[in-house]
């Protein structure tokens, strides 16, 4: 017999008969119930009253409901560890975020969607665009071949191999297949000077900086930082070292100004090193005007790129530096000579050192300047030397 039909009123009255003497087999055909049915009742509502048998019933009812709530709980906590590294921005990965959950937690659609947040019929929602995939493919191609080319310029070489796909189109595939173009980072560039800038004929009118590089016999590499007074191509500093920064071109500037002077003006290309802040903080605190060359002219800072060329050719591959103090006395000595020995062609082959000697203290010449003027044309070898040597050693 059904057993919802025995409510707890009539269940407590059963007990009561059985209390009152009837017999068990009696009141189980009585009410058409087994035994073991009646035996059932009396464990779980023996002794008690109606009140108490319903309060036992709702306590029941709601431990029953709790249960269920911890159980559904649980398993959202579950679905949701399962969507942790998985994002669910768009129609399409939430439709593979609820699909995923179907198919590894069992849920049905309807949980699936509640707890990704999507509506049944975007999820159910399949799309009727035609097939991209050769469009991709050639995508793909353009894109190996121009590897620093744009969704732009590559949707311009598809609409003339006759692709009439929108720009549009044309953007998402480009996204969608990861081709993006990795940013190069400008490197940052001071703003300088383009025009040629004239020069007085006097020392300390205009230096010039460049770096030189060259490495020790383990394979170490170094740098050497050079600088040359334009006018009389004196060697005023030449700073080996293996990393030289900014801070330090200008600890290395204010040195050489303590005995030198300040100079005019200071040219250089846009290195790194001369456009930091410590650079452009130095600048504004003595006051010295800095050219910046145009980006990939060296000729416009010819000075002292000529005075590197001398330096590589007659200094560092001749050379075999075993460590940067050799490096540092080498290098000493050679500039030395190079002031003060070696004769210089753009100087009527005087040195540097003496053709500086023929300006005084303010600056004026101390014999008649024509005679040093310099020529468009070379000068000729001086009396005594053979054309062939006066190449060789020609600045």
């Amino acid at each position: 017999m059904n057993r919802k039909r025995f409510t707890e009123e009539r269940i407590i009255a059963v007990l009561k008969e059985h209390e009152a003497s009837a017999k068990t087999a009696d009141l189980a055909r009585k009410h058409g119930i087994s035994e073991a049915t009646f035996y059932n009742w009396k464990a779980k509502f023996g002794g008690m009253e109606v009140s108490e048998a319903k309060r036992l019933k709702a306590l029941e009812d709601e431990n029953a409901k709790l249960k269920k709530l911890l159980a559904e709980q649980m398993l959202d906590a579950a679905a949701l560890r399962e969507l942790l590294f998985k994002k669910m921005v768009g129609p399409a990965a939430k439709r593979a975020a609820a699909a995923h959950l179907q198919a590894k937690l069992g849920l049905s659609e309807r949980r699936a969607c509640s707890i990704v947040g999507a509506d049944r019929t975007m999820v159910r929602y399949r799309s009727r665009r035609p097939s991209d995939a050769e469009l991709r493919g050639r995508l793909r191609e353009l894109a190996n071949e121009r590897q620093r080319f744009g969704y732009r310029r590559l949707f311009i070489l598809l609409r003339w191999e006759g692709e009439r796909s929108g720009i549009n189109r044309i953007h998402r595939l480009y996204r969608e297949e990861g081709l993006t173009v990795r940013k190069r980072l400008a490197r940052r560039k001071a703003i300088g000077m383009r025009a040629p800038i004239p020069v007085e004929a006097k020392p300390n009118a205009r230096w010039s900086l460049d770096f030189v590089s060259d490495q020790f016999a383990n394979g170490r590499r170094f740098r050497i930082l050079n600088i040359v007074d334009d006018v009389t191509k004196e060697c005023l500093g030449a700073i080996p070292d293996t990393s030289i920064s900014g801070r330090r071109v200008a600890r290395e500037l204010t040195a050489i100004i303590a005995w030198r002077g300040k100079p005019g003006s200071i040219v250089s290309d846009n290195g790194t090193e001369f456009t930091c802040n410590a650079m452009l903080a130095w600048c504004e605190d003595n006051s010295i005007a800095w050219h910046f060359i145009a980006p990939g002219k060296p000729i416009q800072n010819a000075f002292v790129e000529s005075f590197n060329g001398r330096m590589r050719d007659e200094l560092l591959n001749e050379t075999l530096f075993f460590g940067i103090a050799e490096a540092r006395s080498k290098i000493a000595a050679w500039v030395a000579d190079y002031n003060g020995e070696r004769p210089h062609s753009s100087l009527k082959y005087q040195t540097p050192a003496a053709y500086a000697a023929t300006f005084t203290a303010t600056g004026d010449r101390l014999r008649n300047p024509d005679q040093l003027r310099r020529s468009p044309v070379a000068p000729p070898a001086p009396i005594g030397v053979k054309p062939t040597r006066t190449l060789d050693a020609a600045g």
